[in-house]
């Protein structure tokens, strides 16, 4: 190959790289809507571990998205992972105009009752108290709110962000998040499908 044709070669594999790192993070199409694949949070790169959805009755409530630093199919595995992470949520209620968040008050407050040891619970119990006064101050969510639930332990912890806007003080503790977290993946779960669905497995 002459030297021109080798300068070529290389300059056009560049090219070719650099158009494929200025691509953006794939999409995963999930209930209609599109989720990316990864994400930058707090320093680093999250990727999606996966989507459920929460459905009372025959009606939907919200599409939910777990990101982590590793995909893990275990919630151990989940619990265990240092750094941030993120549950987000995207509120999709069909007929009505809106929910109270109280609704998210007694299913967070139950679901860390029903997967925490009373040790846990003591432990997180004002913690609790601290997340729930937060989300309750927001009031109410219509179709097409946006909660993220992220843990930046740089940042002082678990912050919770309704369209954009911070609500409450960082939560202290990856104890906390991970109590959080098992609402939605511990064994005594309030929808099968939803824990499956975030932990990357067929519902």
């Amino acid at each position: 190959m002459s030297s021109f044709l080798r300068r070529r070669t290389v300059a056009l594999a560049m090219a070719a790289a650099a158009t494929v790192a200025a691509l953006p993070a794939q999409a995963v199409r999930y209930e209609g809507q599109d989720f990316p694949d990864s994400l930058s949070l707090g320093g680093s790169t999250l990727t999606l571990n996966g989507t459920g959805k929460r459905q009372v009755a025959i009606y939907p409530l919200y599409l939910a998205a777990l990101y982590l630093p590793q995909k893990a199919g275990a919630p151990d595995a989940i619990y265990s992972q240092t750094g941030p992470k993120r549950l987000e949520m995207r509120i999709v209620i069909p007929l009505v105009k809106d929910v109270s968040t109280q609704e998210f008050v007694k299913a967070i407050t139950k679901g860390v009752n029903r997967n925490s040891t009373e040790a846990e619970k003591a432990a997180v119990a004002e913690r609790v108290k601290q997340f729930n006064a937060a989300i309750a101050e927001v009031g109410r969510v219509k179709k097409g709110d946006l909660l993220h639930i992220d843990y930046l332990p740089a940042q002082g912890g678990t912050i919770l962000t309704v369209n954009g806007k911070v609500w409450g003080q960082p939560i202290e503790g990856q104890d906390f998040y991970t109590a959080f977290l098992k609402v939605f993946l511990g064994d005594n779960n309030s929808d099968a499908r939803l824990r499956a669905g975030l932990l990357g497995q067929p519902g």
